[in-house]
């Protein structure tokens, strides 16, 4: 399909994207880490906000300048001092990983031309006082972008960039409430690629293509019945194992990823105080283990979607060096366990050892399919 090629192109030039998008346009691009930047603050200033997506590539700097971190922090950390992101005018960091804010501080630390912020979005966000601070923290992020674009950032700037980010989520919602069905119209490789491609491009042009999109989706011939399988634990910036388990017969039909589903599954709702509302829809979305640290509600969460895209076996991949997700899977696996939902575990870092997690991911679903019915043909009527 056309569309879902040319996301998937988008996000191997995502770099030409950028480029062209400023030469177009003559916006600024604000580069970012961490999926809770509050985008709409930059899109209404005219900015194009965009995902710093890691890439494995020669490295020859990242050493001096990180130490200890996960392969995706010291890989952005390449690109960047590679020249990579030159065409970045701003870079934010939003408190989250630590890792990634190695990457901001070396970032900002070699380009001091390069205007740099730092946001807080508070770690506990069911604190009484969260939106109260991070509202704060949007008021100190309008002023930043003014400044930097020239351009005041109006209530009906704010109304109009919630409004196109809202369709956006709500566009994307559609696409994927089609997985829950057995036989799909969409893999998991291609939802991946389109929501990798909606966090480097401009909503709006990405809003235009969803829009052609969905109803092809709808009349696409459904792929035949597969294992379904969901993705669990840390952000991914590639598809490479949705296809590797398309390859072995079986299909990602929910994740539960923080540049995933997590990204956007809730919308702002518009009050009188935009920035407010803004705040409540960051401090109200699915959390990563990164914030989900007092009340624990990602494994119930989990479950809910193991339920509602009927999933018949759940891969829990971590980040190697990821301590968040680390610190956090004793949770996931108890509730897993509890309920029979079959797992496997497994390490990666920005490349996907192929071999290794072939035979691994191969293993677990010849461990799974004789227990599922639905792929063994007993629903089929007997020939006697």
């Amino acid at each position: 399909m056309e569309l879902l090629a040319k996301c998937k192109q988008i996000v191997k030039d995502r770099h030409a994207y950028a480029k062209d998008w400023k030469q177009r346009t003559g916006g600024q691009v604000l580069g970012y880490c961490e999926n809770y930047m509050p985008e709409e603050v930059a899109y209404a200033a005219g900015m194009l906000p965009v995902r710093l997506v890691a890439e494995q590539m020669p490295d020859v700097v990242s050493a001096k300048w990180i130490y200890a971190s996960c392969y995706p922090a010291k890989n952005l950390t390449n690109m960047i001092l590679s020249g990579i992101y030159d065409y970045l005018d701003v870079i934010v960091n939003v408190e989250g990983c630590q890792w990634m804010f190695n990457v901001f501080e070396v970032a900002s630390h070699n380009n001091p031309d390069l205007p740099a912020h730092y946001l807080f979005l508070p770690d506990y966000p069911d604190s009484p006082t969260s939106k109260d601070v991070l509202r704060s923290e949007l008021v100190v992020l309008k002023r930043k972008v003014e400044e930097w674009t020239g351009r005041t950032v109006t209530d009906e700037a704010l109304d109009h960039a919630i409004e196109v980010y809202n369709t956006n989520r709500r566009l994307l919602r559609r696409i994927y409430e089609l997985r829950r069905v057995y036989r799909t119209v969409i893999l998991g490789s291609e939802m991946m690629y389109i929501l990798l491609a909606n966090q480097v491009m401009d909503k709006a042009e990405m809003n235009k293509m969803l829009e052609e999109l969905i109803p092809m989706l709808e009349d696409r011939a459904p792929f035949e019945d597969r294992l379904r399988l969901m993705l669990v634990g840390s952000e991914t910036f590639n598809a490479e194992l949705e296809e590797l388990v398309e390859s072995l017969g079986a299909n990602v039909v929910a994740d539960e990823l923080d540049n995933g589903s997590s990204s956007f599954w809730n919308e702002v709702i518009l009050q009188k105080d935009r920035l407010l509302a803004i705040s409540l829809r960051y401090l109200g979305r699915p959390h990563s283990a990164l914030k989900d640290s007092n009340w624990r509600r990602r494994p119930q969460r989990i479950f809910e979607l193991t339920e509602d895209f009927c999933v018949d076996g759940v891969l829990v991949v971590k980040q190697l060096l990821c301590h968040c997700h680390g610190s956090d899977n004793y949770a996931v696996w108890k509730l897993l366990r509890e309920r029979n939902i079959p797992f496997h575990f497994f390490e990666r870092d920005t490349t996907l050892p192929a071999d290794e997690t072939r035979i691994r991911v191969e293993a677990f679903l010849d461990m799974i399919r004789p227990g599922v019915t639905r792929v063994r043909g007993w629903q089929q009527p007997l020939h006697i």
